[in-house]
């Protein structure tokens, strides 16, 4: 016969050797004189990376018995500590303390491994990789600044020097700010920093990578990078301006483009990863406009719980890999001109790992038979080799009660001196498991751990639980016995369970004694002696009373308390489930509780708890204060209970019960409540029997068979219930056949193959006499089937084991006790145990009824295919793909579960224009069965989702320009958009509607002819041949004369141009004075004609009579002006550039050349785009910063 295993803390216990569990809990004494193989409690890690300015701790701890030596391997070779004075042990240890202050740590890296031995066997460590950490200095390099035109992309690289281990990368600026990324400007894992499109805000001259090293706490830095951004559109306008049209840059601007992949660079890459590691793919892309990132699994889905998607969908990780997140993964980068795909195929490796847990210590008597298990796997299958304390097992000595097979080591009919230390070697090209499991063969005598005259105390009528804890190998065997130890215990009441415990679910005054506790085994026997006391349940025999009190009187609470002589009461009075007030005027006596000078704030529930060391009982009273009054009032109390109880009409099953009322207290007696006692089954418990009228004094009371009776009675008024009469003499009622039968009675498997009989025990009461038991019966449901019974043991179940899955039985259970059988059971129908369908659902058929929703019809399965209780059915459905090329996600599966019998189900929620695949399962008790065939329907196409985006652009005094992006839910092949646009005033009152329809393949549309200074509401949905879709609304104002004004510069107000005009008419007015001059001496002066012919080409001629002055013109050469860009009109010519002086304030760090034109940049934004380009000497301007100031200036 097989013997039971028990497991404890990390040890395999045979049957014989399960008190040695006992042993360890109770802790060392037992231990010490056990023998035991070395065991490995602590070590380092396998890769260890140590900290070069402390000393080197390796760590290797075991225990065994004696206790082990230590020693240690160093790369395979011996290593010896007595030569080398850096090298020590630590106390009882084996652990490795290396002092390096007389060392470099370099002569102390490779591979240790540790031995711990005693006569008994050998346990081995892992190697242990020791390596200390390394973070290398940045290569000393020139970095030249990096000019790009505005729009293209640009790739900043890191470079990191590698470091053990890695370094942590990250971007910074001078001001130690991290470097803003978006989905824009990015990261990869590399630690290079992409740039899908720059922009001039990109343009800075402190781009600085740094690394951290996380061991040495140490940060390395890369020297900052240069990056200007140049507008290259914007340069050649102003330059065409000042040089005639010449174009000095002819590189093209750069224009929007369709993404392509930065990283990785091919259509198809590879990448493996580790099971239970973490897996990191990106995609980084560039495009103009910024590309967006998406991923899909070609071959399923993400897992749920355990992938995230970082920097702007850049990066997908995945961790805690499992074999299922193999196959390929494809990243997809989309803008408005197109897109572009990559595909990563990911295959899983695993590095050895236990599919349950690693072999566990063995622990056997002489004779017996165990098993050593090391099961794990890998991806390669990994390779298993055992070995004997450190030796390969096929080198160690031949042991006929050992043999090997594959994972596991079989162990029959073992010896004294078999005991060892074996190591289970699990490793592929990935990594390797190594663990060490004993074999201890022990042969010891019995041992009772349980402490010797140990007392246990209980109440009467509650269980009792003695304890037999022992040792021994072969394991002993538990009888107990009592005072004269004429018999063991081992029947009613005595209940001796598995662990040695004897129970006594009621225990009895009879119970109380002394009891011996004996453990034997084929090696000799022990004994230990324990002593039951069964106390006397706590009793309130006088409860506190309700009381109505006059204020400033006194009150006296009573609580009289019969308790167990033995056991130390303590009482304790609450008021209103509080403590007590700390009042002088609360006085607790052992029995009383007295209130002296009444108040209205004493009023309240005071209730009086007896607590003792093994019970405890309470009772409650109320106080009523009320005013005093100068007449007597009349006070209403409860009544005293009744006395003088007598029996008479004794019968088998019956008694009449007569009594005297007490005293009314002015409140007439309603009704009372006679209750009793059984001291055969409920010692202490008293049950409500019956109820009579507050007229009478005598009540017949019907009695069940063997119970041992005592009556008390209670009277009850408006006030409440009296205390309870004096209990009746001790009535006793002959025992009986039962009669009737447990209830419930129900029949269910708990497997395939078995059948439960359950049903609801008789209680004590209804048991009618002693030894109670059912007789159980069964038989299928089917013609010609034969009765089986069983006599069950007072139980509530019975298992049938052997039976056909799923057929109905018919049940019976009937009572009996010594006296004999209870009436004739009912028969009851049960079933036994369900196991999975068989069949799957036939003639499965999809019924598409609109875009979103279908009909699905099938065959029911036939119930001898379901095998159980027919649950339901369960429809599994899910999206293949779209039939539309812009929407090719896959959506999860969605389960239908249909609760009965059904052959049709609809399927809501369907996306429209998709491909659907479906199939269907019974299901019952025990899970689902079988699938139908997988099937597919398509949804036709319905109406579209809303445009993904509106946006208004261009907004001029009379005409606006709507750009949107296609629905995301396409639903369909799009036909064209419908565009509504009314205005709205001041007040939100919207005006006539007007309706364009515009084709399928335009994305903007420019509105003319609108209104001045009018907000507009448009409404823009797409439809397909289905209909159309909601629409995305967006409003916009067109602009006012005022608003195009305010985009020219108010040059009247800069400094440069009052000085300029304060030059001309000190110029003017020299020309005045030399004219009047002239006049004066006498002859007239032509100045016309002078002026026609010496006229400037810059100016205008001007008036004789008033001198006023001309405007500048340009129209006709468009030559720059020597001294000004600025007309004398006071406004700049603008032609794409929104910028003006006004934004750059007034000018103050202006500088003109020697020509007099402006070439300086002016403060505010000009100054923060100049900072990145750093301070210029005091020499000329270069040509970038004069093309700067040129941009500043338009």
């Amino acid at each position: 016969m097989g013997r039971e295993r028990f497991l404890f803390t990390n040890v395999w216990f045979s049957p014989l050797s399960y008190c040695f569990s006992c042993s360890l809990i109770l802790g060392g004494k037992v231990l010490q004189g056990l023998p035991q193989p070395p065991t490995i409690t602590h070590q380092s890690p396998k890769d260890y990376i140590i900290d070069p300015r402390e000393d080197i701790v390796i760590h290797c701890d075991a225990k065994g018995k004696p206790h082990p030596s230590f020693s240690w391997t160093r790369n395979g070779t011996h290593l010896d500590i007595d030569e080398d004075p850096n090298v020590t042990f630590r106390p009882r240890s084996g652990t490795l303390v290396v002092d390096i202050t007389r060392e470099r740590v370099e002569n102390y890296e490779g591979v240790y491994q540790c031995t711990a031995r005693n006569k008994h066997g050998t346990a081995v460590s892992n190697n242990i990789v020791v390596r200390q950490p390394r973070s290398p200095l940045w290569s000393k390099e020139k970095i030249k600044p990096i000019v790009v035109q505005e729009g293209v992309s640009l790739v900043l690289p890191c470079r990191p020097p590698a470091g053990l281990p890695p370094p942590v990368i990250f971007w910074m600026d001078n001001n130690f700010e991290r470097v803003p990324q978006s989905m824009r400007v990015s990261q990869s894992l590399n630690g290079d920093l992409y740039f899908s499109n720059v922009r001039r805000e990109d343009s800075r001259n402190d781009y600085i990578c740094y690394a951290r090293f996380p061991y040495t706490q140490t940060i390395q830095q890369k020297q900052p990078i240069t990056v200007r951004v140049l507008n290259l559109d914007a340069i050649n306008e102003t330059l065409a301006a000042f040089y005639n049209d010449t174009d000095l840059f002819s590189e093209a601007p750069a224009d929007e483009r369709k993404p392509t992949f930065f990283i990785p660079s091919d259509s198809q890459t590879s990448k493996m990863v580790l099971k239970g590691q973490v897996l990191q793919m990106e995609c980084i892309a560039e495009g103009l406009p910024t590309p967006e990132i998406s991923w899909t699994k070609v071959s399923g889905d993400f897992p749920a719980k355990r992938t995230f998607f970082l920097h702007h969908k850049k990066t997908l990780r995945i961790v805690n890999v499992s074999e299922s997140d193999a196959g390929d993964y494809r990243c997809t980068a989309i803008n408005q001109l197109g897109s572009v795909h990559h595909t990563i195929h990911v295959t899983v490796k695993a590095a050895p790992y236990w599919i349950s847990s690693p072999p566990r210590n063995l622990v056997l008597a002489p004779g017996e038979s165990g098993v050593l298990t090391c099961r794990a796997s890998g991806i390669p299958k990994p390779a298993i080799r055992w070995a004997m304390n450190g030796l390969a097992i096929e080198n160690s000595p031949t042991d006929v009660s050992r043999k090997v097979e594959d994972d596991t080591i079989i162990f029959t009919d073992v010896q004294i001196g078999a005991s060892a230390v074996y190591q289970c070697n699990i490793s592929n090209e990935y990594g390797y498991l190594l663990s060490n499991a004993f074999v201890n063969v022990l042969s010891e005598p019995p041992r009772v751990l349980t402490p010797a005259n140990k007392v246990y105390q209980v109440i009467k009528n509650h269980q009792a639980l003695l304890d037999c804890s022992s040792f021994g190998s072969p394991i002993p065997k538990i009888t107990w016995f009592k005072d004269s130890r004429s018999s063991t215990l081992d029947g009613d009441p005595y209940i001796l369970h598995d662990n040695g415990t004897l129970e006594i679910r009621i225990a009895q005054d009879r119970n109380s004694g002394k009891y011996t506790c004996a453990a034997r085994n084929m090696l000799g026997i022990d004994e230990n002696h324990v002593y039951l006391e069964v106390k006397e349940p706590t009793r309130i025999l006088r409860q506190p009373e309700y009381k109505v009190v006059q204020r400033g009187r006194s009150v006296v609470f009573e609580c009289k308390v019969k308790h167990d002589p033995s056991l130390i009461p303590t009482m304790t009075w609450l008021k209103d489930d509080g403590e007590l007030p700390d009042d002088e005027r609360l006085v607790v006596d052992s029995d009383s509780l007295t209130i002296t000078d009444v108040t209205e704030n004493d009023a309240g529930v005071y209730t009086c708890i007896m607590n003792t060391t093994l019970d405890h009982d309470s009772a409650s009273a109320e106080l009523t204060v009320v005013e005093g009054t100068p007449a007597p009032a009349v006070v209403y109390e409860r009544p005293d209970p009744p006395t003088d109880l007598e029996l008479t009409d004794q019968k088998k099953r019956s008694v009449q019960l007569t009594w005297t009322p007490g005293d009314e207290h002015n409140s007439p007696i309603q009704k009372f409540l006679i209750q009793y006692e059984d001291s055969l089954h409920h010692r202490g418990h008293w049950h409500n029997l019956t109820e009579v009228p507050g007229t009478k004094t005598t009540a017949h009371l019907k009695l069940s068979p063997f119970v041992h009776y005592t009556f008390r009675v209670l009277a009850l008024n408006a006030v409440g219930l009296s205390r309870p009469s004096f209990p009746s003499r001790l009535y006793k009622t002959d025992a009986s056949a039962p009669d009737e039968n447990p209830a419930d009675v129900r029949g269910l498997g708990t497997e395939h193959n078995n059948l439960v009989i359950s049903w609801k025990p008789l209680s004590g009461l209804q048991s009618n006499g002693p030894g109670l038991h059912y007789k159980v019966m069964w038989r299928q449901k089917r013609p010609g089937s034969e009765w089986t019974s069983v006599t069950v043991a007072n139980n509530s179940k019975f298992v049938v084991s052997g039976t056909p899955t799923f057929v109905p039985y018919e049940l019976k259970v009937q009572a009996a006790n010594e006296h004999g059988d209870g009436p004739e059971p009912a028969v009851a129908l049960g079933y036994s145990g369900e196991d999975l369908p068989i069949g799957a659902p036939e003639n499965v058929q999809p019924v598409v009824l609109n875009s979103t929703l279908a009909e699905v019809h099938w065959d029911p399965v036939p119930p001898h295919l379901i095998r159980g209780y027919l649950k339901g059915y369960k429809v599994y459905y899910w999206k293949k793909h779209s039939l539309h090329k812009h929407n090719p996600e896959h959506m999860e599966k969605d389960i239908l579960t249909l609760s009965g019998n059904h052959s049709h189900a609809m399927l809501p929620g369907l996306h429209p224009f998709s491909l659907y695949s479906f199939n269907v399962r019974v299901y019952n008790g025990k899970g689902e069965g079988p699938q139908s065939p997988d099937q597919q329907f398509k949804t036709p196409e319905g109406v579209p989702g809303p445009p993904t985006s509106l946006v208004v652009n261009n907004p001029n005094q009379d005409s606006l320009t709507l750009e949107w992006s296609p629905p995301h839910n396409r639903n369909g092949h799009i036909t064209g958009y419908t565009l509504k646009y009314q205005p709205v005033n001041n007040s939100n009152e919207l005006g006539p509607v007007e309706v364009l329809a515009l084709p399928a393949n335009e994305t903007s549309v420019t509105l003319p002819n609108l209104k001045y200074s009018t907000r507009y509401k448009f409404y823009l949905n797409a439809k397909t041949f289905t209909g159309e879709g909601p629409a995305i609304t967006q409003e916009a104002i067109t602009t006012t004369d005022e608003a195009v004004a305010s985009r020219q510069v108010d040059i009247a107000t800069q400094g440069w141009f009052i000085g300029l005009m304060c030059a001309i008419a000190l110029l003017i007015l020299i020309l005045l004075i030399i004219c009047f001059i002239q006049r004066n001496k006498g002859g007239k002066y032509p100045v016309k004609e002078k002026e026609d012919a010496h006229t400037d080409p810059e100016f205008q001629p001007m008036k004789d009579d008033d001198c006023a002055f001309g405007e500048y013109s340009d129209n006709e050469d468009h030559k720059p002006l020597k001294g000004s860009r600025t007309p004398s009109n006071g406004t700049v010519k603008r032609d794409d550039s929104d910028d003006s002086l006004v934004d750059y304030g007034e000018g103050g760090d202006g500088q003109f050349n020697e020509d007099g034109s402006f070439i300086g940049q002016y403060s505010g934004k000009s100054v923060s785009r100049d900072t990145a380009e750093g301070h210029e000497s005091s020499e000329a301007p270069s040509p970038i910063t004069a093309i700067n100031s040129l941009n500043s200036f338009v």
